[in-house]
C-alpha cells in the first residue's frame, strides 16, 4: 500500500435508509471528529481497496462513511461487477445515499461532507452532489454509470474530476465533455487527464494499472481540496 502511516478506527455500522437499515465502512481519526466524507466504491462492491481509502481519510483527520451500495455482495470478476452494477436500483442508490449522508452528519463536524468515488462510485459521487445540498465538495474519479445523469442544474459543490488518458471506459473526450457541461451550468469544475494512465490508476490493489506518482498527486489534492471546501 503507498499509505501506512494511519491513526484511525474503523468498523460496519449500521444507518437507516428509508425505513430499512444499510451497512457502510466507518473509519474516525483518534480525535472523534473532523469533517465528513462519503466514500463510494467500484463496482467491485465494498471491498477492502474501499475501507483503505476512508481509513486514508481518517489518518488525514476525516470522519470516512463508505456505504456498501451493493448490500452484501461482492463481485467475483469483472462480468459479476457489471452484473451488480447494472443491477442498482437509481431510486434505491439516492436513498443510500441519503441515508448515508445523514448518518455521517451526525458523527462529523460541520454541515455539510465531501463526497469521493470511483469509477462506478465517481458517477454516484456526482449523483449524490446532484441530490443533497448538504454535499459541500465533490470528487470524482473516472466516474461511469450508463443509467446515473447528474442533474447539474442542482449541484452547489465544486467539482474535482481525476481521468485518464488511456481509460476505455471514460475517454478523456467524455471528461472534457463533463468539464464543459459543468463550467456551461455555472458550476466550479477542475479536471485533470493524466497522461498515459489508465482506468483505475489510483488502486494500488491493481498491479497492472495502479500509478503510484498519479495517485499521490491526487491525493494530495484531494485532501487540500476538502480541506478548503469542508
Amino acid at each position: 500500500m503507498l499509505f501506512v502511516d494511519r491513526d484511525y478506527v474503523g468498523e460496519m455500522v449500521e444507518f437507516a435508509t428509508n425505513g430499512k437499515m444499510s451497512q457502510g465502512y466507518l473509519a474516525e481519526p483518534s480525535s472523534g471528529g473532523g469533517p465528513g466524507v462519503i466514500v463510494i466504491q467500484e463496482w467491485w462492491g465494498l471491498v477492502d481497496h474501499i475501507k483503505d481509502v476512508s481509513d486514508r481519510l481518517a489518518s488525514e483527520g476525516f470522519v470516512a462513511l463508505a456505504p456498501d451500495m451493493y448490500h452484501g455482495e461482492r463481485a467475483s470478476g469483472p462480468d459479476d461487477a457489471g452484473k451488480l452494477m447494472m443491477a442498482l436500483n437509481i431510486d434505491t442508490v439516492e436513498k443510500d445515499l441519503r441515508g448515508a449522508i445523514k448518518c455521517l452528519l451526525t458523527r462529523a463536524t460541520g454541515d455539510r461532507v465531501g463526497t469521493v468515488g470511483f469509477c462506478m462510485g465517481g458517477q454516484l459521487s456526482l449523483f449524490a452532489a446532484c441530490v443533497n445540498p448538504q454535499v459541500g465538495a465533490c470528487v470524482n474519479f473516472y466516474g461511469i454509470h450508463p443509467s446515473v445523469e447528474p442533474n447539474l442544474d442542482n449541484l452547489r459543490a465544486p467539482v474535482l474530476g481525476f481521468f485518464a488518458e488511456h481509460d476505455e471506459f471514460v475517454p478523456p473526450a467524455a471528461a472534457r465533455q463533463l468539464e464543459t457541461d459543468l463550467r456551461e451550468a455555472g458550476k466550479q469544475a477542475d479536471i485533470t487527464v493524466f497522461s498515459g494512465a489508465d482506468h483505475a490508476f489510483f488502486n494500488d490493489t491493481r498491479v497492472e494499472v495502479y500509478h503510484q506518482k498519479y495517485a499521490a498527486e491526487c491525493w494530495d489534492k484531494m485532501i487540500k481540496f476538502y480541506r478548503e471546501q469542508l
